[in-house]
């Protein structure tokens, strides 16, 4: 793995791309502090510039380098990371990060990955590394290697870590003295961050239509073929998407996120399991009822902006 490390690393130095693991989901980086490297994210998802890039950092250390914290940010820093948690920050004056991931914002997206490939290749070059995840733009995301496309496979060196772990995205929030707001539902829950912070801690959901967070798209996280949630019923033309035990039942195909009702197990195979039914030869796919709340929340997010 190191001589691949290696590899990587110098092909980020030179301007060009990296698909990389992290305990979410597969990550498209590249050279924060390089414009043009940027760049080549943007076109190669055909991702809009409006929609901001998630920075990785190695160490808090970097963070605090380049970034304002606050006691609240250091407080969540304390809980979660290294971890699934991005915390939008404002940048420092003197920051090399360059203004084009972040839509010319002096407010970034920054999270530090606990993936051992991740940190790897963070610690292996002297600048962060900007990453969306590594997928076409509003398509589904990529938590195993084979559901890279071949567009994104051909412009970038890749790191195989295998499977992702958590198979969701990172939370995504920033705070305003005692309070925080939610800018996109992820691996961390609503309900983890308030058992873990004090009472007075207020706590919205607002993850749409912000210009800071990615994801927050009404149409994002898409099969091609068309979504039907919170079915009683599955159509003759439909695979199943399934979750828990029920009558509901597809004569083409179906997949159960978890048969024993387990969250957990239900997100780290929720987008493996789209891709799967996504190459199922059926006209729809019909989604079962997941309780909304926990890791369901954020699976029903992800399901929300899919069947749009």
């Amino acid at each position: 793995m190191q001589k691949m490390i290696n590899i990587a690393k110098n092909v980020l130095k030179t301007g060009n791309l990296v698909i990389f693991p992290t305990e979410t989901v597969y990550g498209l980086g590249c050279d924060a502090t390089n414009i043009e490297a940027i760049k080549k994210i943007y076109k190669l998802k055909k991702r809009p510039t409006t929609n901001p890039l998630i920075c990785h950092f190695k160490s808090l250390q970097q963070v605090e380098k380049n970034f304002e914290i606050s006691d609240l940010d250091n407080q969540l820093i304390k809980l979660f990371w290294p971890g699934p948690l991005t915390l939008i920050l404002k940048k420092k004056k003197i920051s090399s990060i360059n203004h084009l991931l972040s839509n010319n914002s002096n407010l970034v997206g920054c999270r530090i990955p606990v993936h051992k490939i991740a940190l790897a290749l963070l610690k292996s070059v002297n600048f962060p590394i900007a990453a969306p995840s590594a997928n076409i733009a509003t398509k589904l995301t990529s938590t195993h290697l084979n559901h890279i496309s071949k567009d994104l496979r051909k412009h970038a060196y890749i790191l195989n870590g295998g499977s992702s772990l958590l198979g969701l995205e990172s939370t995504v929030l920033q705070t305003f003295n005692n309070k925080i707001k939610i800018l996109r539902l992820g691996s961390i829950t609503v309900e983890e961050i308030k058992d873990k912070l004090s009472e007075n801690t207020e706590i919205e959901i607002q993850n749409f239509n912000s210009t800071l967070s990615p994801g927050n798209q009404m149409k994002h996280y898409s099969p091609n073929l068309p979504i039907r949630i919170n079915v009683n019923n599955v159509k003759q033309d439909e695979c199943l998407l399934n979750f828990g035990q029920n009558n509901l039942k597809s004569l083409i195909c179906e997949y159960n996120l978890s048969s024993d009702g387990n969250l957990n197990e239900a997100s780290k195979n929720f987008f493996n399991y789209l891709h799967l039914i996504d190459k199922c030869k059926c006209l729809g796919i019909a989604v079962a009822p997941i309780p909304n709340f926990g890791l369901g929340k954020t699976i029903n997010d992800r399901l929300i902006r899919a069947s749009n």
